[in-house]
């Protein structure tokens, strides 16, 4: 299911507050159209500047369990701001959990594509449990938590299909 269709804060809101600016995506929720994908293509963007950070797996995996932390209390200040939970400006919760499948994908363009291309069909589609943190836990929690099941979901569908492509080919 998608977000809520409600209007698009103006870019002034962004800098109003920095929970504003993080649960927007630094300005990539804005977008009218598709602010989901739009952020998490930013996500994807941001990645492997972001990753270059880090010297192993372990820190950045530690950074982003803080990262989503963080997105709880900051998507639940936003969509109360907002006033609807999970706005459509507020794409936090697409961005850490895409870094996180990013961090478990093979680091290739085709395998990322199909990450990002899965992400965003579970993340709509909202299979279970994510369909119950979506619709019954109006909440930083729930917001951050359905696109925490994508991500799981997504992970789960890139090894299974990269088990059968090593099993045939």
């Amino acid at each position: 299911m998608l977000k809520p269709k409600s209007p698009m804060p103006p870019v002034s809101f962004l800098f109003r507050h920095p929970a504003y600016l993080i649960a927007c995506g630094f300005g990539s929720g804005l977008s009218p159209f598709a602010s989901g994908t739009v952020g998490t293509l930013f996500a994807w963007l941001s990645y492997p500047l972001l990753r270059h950070y880090f010297v192993d797996d372990f820190w950045f995996g530690g950074f982003l369990v803080v990262m989503f932390a963080l997105g709880i209390p900051v998507c639940h200040l936003t969509g109360n701001r907002l006033g609807v939970a999970d706005h459509g400006a507020i794409v936090w919760d697409e961005i850490v959990p895409f870094w996180m499948v990013l961090l478990l994908t093979p680091a290739t363009v085709l395998w990322q594509f199909a990450a990002f291309l899965g992400f965003r069909f579970y993340d709509i589609v909202k299979p279970p449990p994510a369909r119950y943190f979506d619709q019954k836990m109006k909440n930083g929690f729930g917001v951050m938590m359905d696109d925490l099941v994508a991500a799981a979901y997504t992970v789960l569908t890139l090894a299974l299909f990269k088990f059968l492509l090593d099993q045939f080919f």
